[in-house]
């Protein structure tokens, strides 16, 4: 009877594998999230949200995002010399962050206008290469196809990440709890995935002349998808930022806690199904990969839709009593932010498109117009209420979006179609709208 349970294919038992680890990694952060709750403030939050955005623009190009480039070669021979110059580059990367940090600190804390992230401020280069390091390592584990240890690497740096910032919240220790919590979980995942590489005795086989030759083959990662990255994690993190220079650091805390609950577990739903599926498509016909991707979001949609929207509109009423009164409208933007969410994790199968056919020059340029548009949106209707600010924000972000969904499928099958995903999000946006402004 439990044979027939298990998923028949090779790419479900994987997915599932994977969903496996990262539902138990991402429960264990929710369950503790009354408590935090009630050691930490919004604005503590809101400082641990300055920090999390600082190291994340940073960290999403450490490698020269080389990590990609780790699933393409046939040889593992190629693989670990990608690998390696990844590390060099981001071992670069981070001495060069601690000299901005050590010279420019006080100017640093002026362009963020929050003082009290001063000290935090010089653990962004150690925090930025830990990224790095785990970028590298996450991709060589999946391209090895080792799902269980990355399962368990994200449970490792949950639980960790839970001790400690539990540990020193009920030490009134503020700010500091929250990041040390995420520095000491980098640290712990990036162990346990570093012993599996070593244990495949593939070190022996780095070498100068080759590190050279993969670097020139797969030369667009760092030329063109590095831009690309970094466009995009200033897109979706600017907003942190602008949310502290014209509201307050309370509404940064609101805002990105209740990121944290909405996004975060749909994120690592669709990085586990990105990952496998990224290895899976890699190899297609673009025809082939259209229809997987297609097949693979309608499934999406339906083992999602009715838990969905049955945790984010019910959030009225059990926000308040789980949460606290500090942290009573944190619902509203739970349901604003569940637009682009929800929408981006339908999409999530079309993800690595552009990367597979080697377009990378396409992503920047689309990427590049939503960074644009987010600094048009922010000079212009920054003196709008916080709830009308962010749902036109995200209203306008997720229309983007899903136009880029259709640059991606014409690459594929050179028509531009509607699907689906498009008419969701117009069902969508219009009953969050009429629910929480009508």
């Amino acid at each position: 009877m439990l044979n027939k349970l298990k998923p028949k294919s090779e790419f479900s038992r994987n997915v599932l594998t994977l969903m496996t680890g990262t539902t138990i990694a991402q429960a264990i952060p929710i369950a503790i999230s009354p408590i935090l709750t009630r050691i930490y403030t919004p604005e503590d939050f809101g400082v641990f949200a300055l920090f999390i955005a600082i190291i994340s623009i940073f960290g999403s190009i450490a490698n020269g995002r080389y990590e990609l480039a780790i699933m393409l070669p046939k040889k593992d021979e190629d693989a670990i010399n990608i690998m390696a110059l990844g590390f060099i580059i981001n071992v670069i990367l981070s001495f060069f962050l601690l000299f901005i940090v050590l010279i420019f600190h006080d100017t640093i804390l002026n362009l963020l206008n929050n003082k009290e992230i001063s000290p935090w401020l010089y653990l962004v280069p150690i925090s930025v290469f830990l990224i790095g390091c785990f970028n590298l390592l996450n991709y060589f584990n999946n391209r090895k196809k080792l799902y269980k240890d990355l399962a368990k690497a994200n449970v490792f740096k949950s639980i960790a990440t839970a001790v400690v910032q539990l540990s020193l919240g009920f030490l009134k220790a503020g700010a500091f709890g929250l990041i040390s919590g995420q520095f000491f979980s980098q640290i712990v995942s990036n162990t346990k995935l570093f012993f599996n590489i070593k244990r495949l005795n593939l070190f022996s086989k780095i070498n100068k002349k080759q590190i050279v030759t993969v670097g020139k083959r797969y030369k667009k990662f760092p030329l063109i998808d590095t831009f690309v990255a970094l466009i995009y994690i200033v897109y979706n993190r600017a907003i942190i930022v602008f949310l502290q220079k014209f509201y307050n650091s309370s509404a940064v805390g609101q805002y990105f806690f209740a990121e944290r609950l909405v996004q975060v577990p749909l994120s690592f739903i669709r990085t586990s199904i990105s990952n496998v599926f990224f290895e899976k498509i890699s190899k297609l016909t673009k025809e082939d990969i259209y229809s997987e991707a297609n097949q693979l979001s309608i499934k999406l949609f339906k083992l999602s839709f009715i838990p969905f929207f049955l945790i984010i509109f019910l959030s009225p009423y059990y926000i308040p009593f789980i949460f606290g009164r500090e942290w009573s409208i944190l619902y509203k933007y739970m349901i604003i932010i569940s637009i682009s969410a929800y929408i981006s994790f339908l999409m999530s199968p079309y993800s690595y498109v552009l990367k597979i056919i080697e377009k990378q020059e396409v992503s920047f340029l689309l990427h590049l117009i939503k960074l644009l548009f987010l600094l048009f949106y922010f000079i212009l209707f920054n003196e709008l209420l916080i709830m009308k600010f962010l749902f036109f924000f995200i209203l306008v972000d997720s229309f983007i979006s899903l136009f880029f969904l259709n640059i991606q499928i014409y690459f594929l099958i050179h028509k531009f179609r509607i699907t689906f995903i498009h008419i969701i999000w117009i069902l969508l946006s219009s009953f969050i709208y009429w629910y929480i402004f009508i």
